[in-house]
């Protein structure tokens, strides 16, 4: 697997490491792509709102920032940032476990890797829609 995870500025490990970067792997492999690379840096608001302003020019909190490397088409190489205070306030707003909220935030910057994206409320739909349908095949899996 070419599937790596971090920390950055949080205390925070990811559980089942190896049965996620399969997961990931097939959602990859199902949306026709292939891995070359792929990082998972997970941290804090802080730490992530200051790439959300630094790189993106955004003065806001976000979840997720993903940073697309590829230069080779339908290959996956990026980093994806994710901010686990986040994923916290957001699983309790939408009433989830906090696992099952990253599993989607994780798959949601995968997906933008995979050239879907969010922009517009279609846009949002068809994430919305491969989020639910690859949180489904994970789910049914652990």
């Amino acid at each position: 697997m070419h599937i790596y995870y971090f920390s950055e500025n949080i205390g925070f490990s990811l559980k089942n490491k190896g049965e996620i970067s399969i997961w990931l792997q097939s959602v990859i492999e199902q949306e026709q792509y292939a891995l070359d690379h792929l990082n998972f840096i997970f941290c804090s608001d802080n730490y992530l709102h200051a790439k959300n302003k630094e790189y993106l020019g955004h003065d806001t909190l976000t979840d997720v920032i993903t940073f697309d490397y590829t230069t080779t088409p339908k290959t996956v190489l990026g980093d994806i940032y994710i901010s686990i205070d986040r994923v916290r306030d957001n699983a309790q707003y939408y009433k989830k476990k906090v696992k099952e909220e990253l599993y989607t935030v994780m798959v949601h910057g995968v997906l933008h890797l995979l050239a879907y994206d969010d922009q517009t409320e279609e846009d949002k739909l068809i994430i919305r829609e491969k989020e639910s349908f690859y949180i489904n095949q994970l789910l049914l899996a652990l």
